[in-house]
């Protein structure tokens, strides 16, 4: 006769197995972002490893090389959990159905699981069961499998940008460096070719960093590259176009900062990072006047026309930067990306990504 025990083993058991694929599902099938409790507590148990092992390395490139396999390990441990709750799901229902003790019940869960098949079912219920396993068993994994290209494929796209950014802006980038060296080879004309492409790479970057999330953690091959300063660089290089030059007005510019931040406010939003969604122009920024002025300096030194009322430039500046400025430092930390000047160099303390949606929510 079966007991109370064996009736809630038997749903709490069922509800584990059902909770864990719909994560799977969500995580690696459905294209939108979609917090899932099981994949943010899996990244973050393993960002506290790699946290505690870092604190050991004394400089960036030690840690970068470390972190460099915070990605691909969180996303390798996502199938080892899902199987893991999987497999004591099924324990419980297995023991429920008559499979005890419980030791006889955790080899028949793993067998059916693993298609060993060492130890054979006694009767159609648990032989049904072991067919239900062995089916979501493979599928986890054939879901992953089939999940891996379409990852590198997002990556390959984001870090050819940030790559090709080099040569313009320097390593690590800086939108300075970027307006100066136009402004010496006397190419400062041609930037409004440049905002179109930094547009739909924002664009990409904000679907594919929302629907794969581990993405975010996935670092450039080059220590002094990072997605997040690259960002940054081309934001400030499009904020200072549209403030400080002295040019025709760059439609394409503006149009570039607006996807931009709309961009990171999107990806922040999954990570559940607090930020103004409409500040005031005049809110502070990270950048300091000073910092501001200097920047000037180098510009005109480097031949660059900029516009004679430098107070309402730094205004114009401030009311652009204002819109990306907290989430761009954010993720500078989250990332744990390279100094790079006005980005990473003053990056926002960590921010620990919520471990409940109750939580999640009530920080948006």
């Amino acid at each position: 006769m079966t007991t109370v025990a064996e009736v809630l083993a038997g749903l709490v058991g069922a509800a584990v197995v059902i909770a864990t694929v719909l994560s799977a599902v969500q995580t690696l099938a459905v294209p939108r972002a979609i917090p899932i409790l099981i994949t943010r507590w899996v990244f973050q148990g393993l960002r506290l490893v790699f946290e505690l092992v870092t604190r050991r390395s004394g400089d960036y490139r030690g840690r970068d090389r470390i972190m460099a396999l915070y990605g691909p390990f969180g996303l390798l441990a996502l199938p080892v959990a899902w199987l893991t709750l999987v497999m004591g799901g099924f324990t419980l229902i297995d023991w429920s159905l008559g499979i005890q003790p419980w030791r006889k019940a955790f080899i028949e869960s793993g067998s059916s699981l693993l298609t060993l098949g060492f130890l054979p079912p006694r009767d159609l219920p648990t032989t049904a069961s072991a067919f239900i396993e062995a089916a979501l068993g493979l599928g986890l994994l054939a879901l992953l499998i089939s999940y891996l290209p379409a990852i590198y494929a997002s990556y390959s796209r984001r870090e050819i940008m940030v790559t090709t950014l080099e040569t313009q802006a320097g390593s690590p980038p800086s939108g300075t460096e970027l307006l100066e060296r136009l402004a010496l080879i006397g190419g400062l004309e041609t930037l409004d070719q440049l905002w179109p492409e930094w547009a739909r790479w924002f664009s990409d970057i904000e679907e594919t960093h929302t629907s794969a999330s581990s993405l975010v953690f996935f670092r450039s091959p080059q220590p002094d590259r990072s997605w997040v300063t690259a960002a940054g660089a081309v934001l400030d290089a499009a904020s200072i176009t549209s403030s400080t030059l002295d040019l025709p007005r760059q439609p394409e510019a503006e149009l570039c900062i607006r996807a931009g931040y709309l961009s990171l406010r999107r990806i922040a939003d999954f990570f559940a990072m607090p930020y103004d969604p409409d500040p005031d122009p005049a809110d502070p920024i990270a950048v300091r006047r000073d910092e501001f002025e200097q920047m000037c300096d180098r510009l005109a030194a480097a031949g660059a026309r900029l516009r004679d009322d430098r107070d309402q430039a730094w205004r114009d500046f401030a009311g652009w930067r204002v819109n990306y400025d907290t989430v761009l430092l954010q993720f500078a930390s989250l990332c744990a990306a390279p100094t790079a000047p006005w980005s990473a160099d003053r990056a926002a303390p960590f921010h620990r990504p919520p471990l409940t949606r109750r939580k999640a929510r009530a920080r948006l």
